[in-house]
């Protein structure tokens, strides 16, 4: 991978069944920032205004891989739906990132913040997007 495709705003996707969370990284790929939670009816038109503001270079979507390593049903859902993503927007470039535990990590951080569980529930997505995204980034500084 060359230096220039190292640089740019990565868009990560936490895409559940009823809403997704999303973060955003700077653009020197250093520091993950949970940006939203979307309802599932309003994907779409979030992704879009998300790509049309933040103009990523990669859009990094959460895999729920299984504990034991395996793909189940929740895994073929988010990989049909990155390829139908790639159809639509083939000018992005895709990557999928392992996203086991990433809910729990971010419940679990939440708490020892000390946020209600209300709140909680409003934003896990965001911050398992979050999650995914600095996991990977850091994954990527240390091969790099």
């Amino acid at each position: 991978m060359s230096e220039h495709e190292n640089l740019g705003r990565v868009l990560a996707l936490d895409i559940g069944t009823v809403r997704t969370g999303a973060a955003i990284s700077d653009p020197m790929r250093m520091i993950a920032q949970g940006l939203d939670v979307w309802p599932h009816s309003e994907f779409k038109k979030n992704f879009e205004a998300c790509v049309a503001e933040y103009s990523p270079t990669l859009i990094l979507v959460g895999m729920p891989i299984r504990t034991d390593g395996s793909a189940g049903p929740e895994a073929k859902r988010i990989e049909a739906l990155v390829n139908d993503l790639k159809r639509d927007y083939p000018n992005l470039k895709f990557e999928t990132w392992d996203e086991r535990f990433t809910t729990v990590i971010a419940q679990r951080a939440m708490i020892a913040a000390d946020v209600s569980r209300k709140k909680r529930r409003e934003h896990v997505d965001k911050v398992a997007a979050a999650v995914i995204l600095q996991n990977w980034l850091e994954f990527n500084r240390a091969l790099n």
